[in-house]
C-alpha cells in the first residue's frame, strides 16, 4: 500500500476507535468503516459489501448493563484491511469477502479484550478528572476527556497500521492455513449471528401496524425482477401512504376511526 493510503486507513481506523465509545457519528458500524477504508483503499464495491454483511451481524451486538458487547470497531477496519490484502494478491473479490467474514467474529472478540484494557487504563484519568473538578479546572477536564476518548481511538489505529504492512502474500497463506472445518464453522456462526440481530430488529419494530407492509415486503422480495431501488421506492411509497391516512384521520377524514391510525382501526376489525 502507498504512504496515503496506509495514512487514509489509520485515521479511519482512529475514528472508528473512538466512535465505539462515542457513538455519534457511527464510524465504528461494518457499513461505515468498511466502506470508507475501501473508498481510500480503491475497493469500494468490496468494501460495501462486506460492511453490509458484517452490518447484519453487529445488529446483535448491544451492550446490556455490565456485559460488553463485542467489538464492532476492531472487527470492520481489520476485516476490511485483510479483504484489501488479499485482493491485491489476486484472490476473487467473493473469495476475499468470505474469508473476511469468517474472521470478523474472532477479531471482534480481540477488539473486546483491547477495549477492557483501555478502559482499565483510563481509571486513574477519572481521579484526574475528579480532582480537577474539584479545583474548578474545566481546561483540565476537557483535556483528559479527549485523551481517554484518543485512547480508544489509538486501540483500533495501531493494529490497522501494523495490518497494513504485512506482506499480501502472507495474509493470503494464512488464511489458506486455515482448516476448512474452522473457517466454515466462523462462516456459519456470523450467519447466526446475523439472524438474530435482523429478529432483534424484527421484535423491537413488531406491531399490530408494521405487520402487513413486512409480509408485503417479504413477498415482493422474492420477485426476482425487482431491484433493490424498486423495492426501497415501493417501500418509501408504502410509508408516504401509511403517514397520509393517519394524518388525514387526526384531520377527522379517515374512514371512520377514531384512533387516530386508520390501519389499527382496519385491523381491530378482524379481532
Amino acid at each position: 500500500m502507498s504512504a496515503i493510503t496506509i495514512i487514509l486507513i489509520v485515521i479511519v481506523a482512529f475514528l472508528a476507535g473512538m466512535e465505539g465509545i462515542l457513538d455519534e457519528f457511527e464510524f465504528h458500524q461494518p457499513l461505515v468503516a468498511c466502506t470508507l477504508i475501501g473508498l481510500v483503499s480503491g475497493h469500494l464495491t468490496e468494501g460495501i459489501m462486506l460492511g453490509g454483511t458484517l452490518q447484519m451481524m453487529a445488529l446483535g451486538w448491544a451492550n446490556i448493563g455490565a456485559a460488553v458487547a463485542p467489538d464492532a470497531a476492531l472487527a470492520s477496519t481489520a476485516s476490511a484491511i485483510i479483504m484489501v490484502l488479499q485482493i491485491r494478491n489476486g484472490a476473487p473479490a467473493n473469495e476475499a469477502i468470505t474469508n473476511s467474514i469468517a474472521v470478523a467474529v474472532p477479531l471482534s472478540v480481540a477488539g473486546l479484550f483491547l477495549t477492557m484494557v483501555v478502559r482499565t487504563l483510563a481509571i486513574p484519568i477519572v481521579h484526574a478528572m475528579d480532582s480537577a473538578a474539584a479545583k474548578g479546572n474545566f481546561a483540565a477536564i476537557d483535556m483528559w476527556q479527549i485523551i481517554a476518548i484518543c485512547m480508544q481511538g489509538v486501540r483500533i489505529a495501531i493494529p490497522a497500521a501494523a495490518l497494513c504492512f504485512i506482506p499480501d502474500s502472507a495474509v493470503t497463506a494464512a488464511l489458506e492455513a486455515m482448516p476448512a472445518w474452522l473457517t466454515d464453522g466462523m462462516s456459519i456462526g456470523g450467519g447466526m449471528v446475523a439472524a438474530v440481530g435482523y429478529a432483534m430488529v424484527i421484535n423491537m419494530m413488531a406491531t399490530k401496524e408494521v405487520w402487513p407492509f413486512f409480509a408485503l415486503g417479504f413477498c415482493l422480495a422474492a420477485i426476482s425482477e425487482l431491484t433493490l431501488i424498486a423495492l426501497g421506492v415501493i417501500g418509501i411509497s408504502l410509508a408516504l401512504i401509511y403517514l397520509g391516512l393517519k394524518e388525514l384521520a387526526k384531520q377527522g377524514g379517515g374512514m371512520g376511526g377514531v384512533s387516530g391510525d386508520p390501519l389499527g382501526d382496519i385491523l381491530d376489525d378482524y379481532e
